[in-house]
């Protein structure tokens, strides 16, 4: 075999050139695209000061002792230097496993998964059930349309209050239910009943959400599918099962996370209904909240502590899911 040699450099043609170091190719880069990197730097610089930083700063506080009585602060016109100290990784071990662990972490962990998955798996149901309604011909379907998405329209502080009232013991609903004869719950009082009411009123808020991402993904299915479908003679259920749910997968894959992530960090719900007057119905993020700024001393370490954990917890669980997602396309694909 014949090697040809370029006799002015010496090196055999054919050759591949030395792969430029990082420092070049982000020379060339920047040459190259100065323009984009000119038009994203405000963002980047915003997004550095709005969410980097106190990321940054929150996981600092999760390596000390911080607290309201330790921390920096004015006092009038005093003011006071911080004296709390670092102490690595005390507060997550705390957590995780100390004496007071499954009261102060766990129980909470659990009843928030309870939480998002009985919370998800209603928004999707009854939103996939009134989407496949609103996706039929029906007479006054855009007034059924609007009446049904005012829940999410509504600010979420004003639903949440409005059932409050409706949930308090002298409420429309327990009057309703004396009237019929019925026990009248304890929602805002008993343990069960406020979980009960938490998972009904976030269903009340989410559902709209969930009906209006599912009635676009319908109508995005060819009918032509539906038609050649029924003409083979394929039942109701047949053809839901298999045009309409392969056909809604994009769609459902998406809303399905967006819900889980939103579930679980949903702060307003809880806090509005109940405050800091249902220890057990609190959520972890309500929790890290109640520890932070609910109570004396301020616990600004562990509450820190426990936003990150919130945060390994979610970016694991999306990593996952979209593992799952990416092999079940595959299989589909196979």
């Amino acid at each position: 075999m014949t090697v040809a040699i370029d006799r002015a450099t010496g090196k055999r043609r054919g050759d591949r050139a030395p792969r430029p170091g990082p420092g070049q190719r982000l020379k060339h880069s920047y040459q190259k695209h100065w323009y984009a990197y000119a038009m994203i730097a405000p963002v980047a610089v915003v997004l550095g000061v709005i969410v980097l930083y106190p990321l940054a700063y929150g996981f600092y506080l999760t390596l000390t002792d911080a607290d309201s009585l330790n921390s920096a602060r004015t006092i009038g016109v005093n003011e006071i230097e911080a004296t709390y100290k670092f102490i690595g990784l005390d507060n997550y071990a705390e957590i995780l496993w100390g004496e007071t662990a499954y009261d102060r972490f766990w129980s909470h962990f659990i009843w928030t998964i309870v939480w998002t998955g009985a919370c998800v798996a209603l928004h999707y149901g009854i939103g996939l059930g009134l989407a496949l309604l609103l996706n039929q011909k029906l007479r006054g379907r855009t007034f059924y349309r609007l009446i049904l998405i005012l829940p999410w329209a509504v600010p979420t502080f004003v639903t949440v209050f409005g059932w409050r009232f409706m949930l308090a013991d002298a409420g429309i609903i327990n009057s309703g239910l004396d009237f019929l004869g019925l026990p009248t719950p304890a929602w805002l009082e008993d343990t069960f009943w406020q979980r009960f009411a938490a998972i009904m009123v976030n269903t009340w808020c989410g559902v709209p959400f969930m009906m209006v991402s599912l009635l676009g993904g319908l109508q995005s299915i060819d009918s032509s599918l539906y038609e050649a479908a029924e003409m083979d003679g394929a039942s109701a259920w047949q053809r839901f099962r298999h045009v309409t749910l392969p056909g809604l997968r994009s769609v459902s894959s998406t809303v399905v996370l967006l819900g889980i992530i939103w579930t679980f960090n949903q702060f307003a719900i809880i806090f509005l209904l109940f405050g800091n007057t249902a220890p057990d119905a609190q959520i972890l993020v309500t929790w890290a909240y109640q520890l932070g700024f609910g109570q004396q001393p301020r616990e600004f370490a562990e509450s820190a502590a426990y936003g990150m954990l919130l945060l390994a917890i979610l970016i694991v669980f999306t990593s996952f899911y979209r593992r799952w997602l990416n092999r079940n396309d595959q299989q589909l694909a196979i």
